[in-house]
């Protein structure tokens, strides 16, 4: 049986969130498309995996033996996937219904696109910006001028428009787009991994689309601690340096981490007489992007963890 559609979903330790996103999933098939459903297990302690496997014995589990970055995941992932659409989603994400019948018209309906993003909520039910131009010297200037909101991001208005690139978290991806431009980059462990993916279809001249009658429900795990917290701001980071190195020049990157590092140097100034606001984090925002191999990152971390293992 040819299959129309494959839901990929990536789990890291977040059972609960799983169970909630595979419930929506089934809650919300489209009816009149064949599909699949593959859940890789980013070796997670909370048993995860047999929490699946008893609620949801349909679904496909790939239970990995070591952890793996985003990129790499969803990219297993996409070659294991035998639909021609493949819809990436987080353990944390959750679509609504009609998300993913509007997010495959879009890509039928524009046969050069490559991937389609929906309109993000967070767990209060509010939209957010899920679309941006791509990273560079211009949107740095634009982010050190305090106007990032204006003229950077993409996501915003009622119609389907092409964008420079989506979050992942509710992707659709057409998937011999993904296999021509040899799928995610696994050098990119989280954090701008998409944002690169989307750079390399239009390379290859596909296009992406932000598609807002698609919606799906993201919830926000991420720690705002720095103890926990400081590897994903390490992390993000060097992984934008990264991609300017790739895809820009070493001036450039340079232009890139000194103007971000303006830019939340002046939050933080700011953030002091603001009660109750994140001031060291926005520091730590400030000495990363003026130094992004400074410090552990989350793959620096997983591999310490990879290694003590052994």
């Amino acid at each position: 049986m040819d299959i129309d559609l494959t839901y990929c979903v990536v789990n890291n330790d977040g059972r609960d969130y799983l169970l909630e996103c595979l419930a929506a999933i089934e809650r919300n098939r489209a009816a009149k498309l064949n599909s699949e459903v593959l859940v890789l297990d980013n070796f997670s302690g909370d048993g995860s995996v047999e929490a699946v496997q008893k609620s949801f014995p349909g679904v496909e589990v790939i239970a990995q033996s070591s952890k793996a970055g985003k990129a790499a995941n969803d990219t297993t992932l996409l070659k294991r996937a035998r639909g021609r659409y493949c819809l990436l989603l987080n353990e944390d994400s959750e679509v609504r219904a009609g998300t993913v019948e509007a997010l495959i018209e879009a890509l039928e309906s524009d046969p050069g696109a490559g991937a389609a993003g929906a309109q993000l909520f967070d767990g209060d039910g509010n939209p957010y910006a899920c679309a941006w131009k791509f990273p560079g010297v211009k949107t740095a200037l634009v982010g050190a001028a305090f106007l990032h909101s204006r003229l950077t991001v993409q996501s915003g208005g009622d119609e389907t428009t092409r964008v420079n690139w989506v979050q992942s978290s509710a992707l659709m991806v057409r998937r011999k787009a993904a296999e021509q431009v040899d799928w995610l980059d696994e050098g990119f462990f989280v954090y701008y991994d998409e944002c690169d993916f989307c750079r390399r279809l239009a390379d290859a001249g596909w296009r992406t689309l932000y598609v807002p009658s698609a919606e799906a429900v993201h919830h926000d795990q991420l720690a705002t601690d720095l103890s926990a917290g400081l590897p994903r701001i390490v992390e993000f980071h060097r992984n934008r340096d990264l991609y300017m190195k790739k895809h820009g020049s070493a001036s450039a990157a340079l232009a890139v981490r000194l103007l971000t590092a303006w830019a939340y140097f002046w939050r933080t100034v700011a953030s002091v007489a603001i009660p109750n606001a994140p001031t060291r984090v926005y520091w730590a925002h400030t000495r990363q992007a003026l130094l992004p191999a400074r410090g552990e990152s989350i793959r620096d971390r997983v591999m310490a963890a990879a290694a003590t293992d052994r």
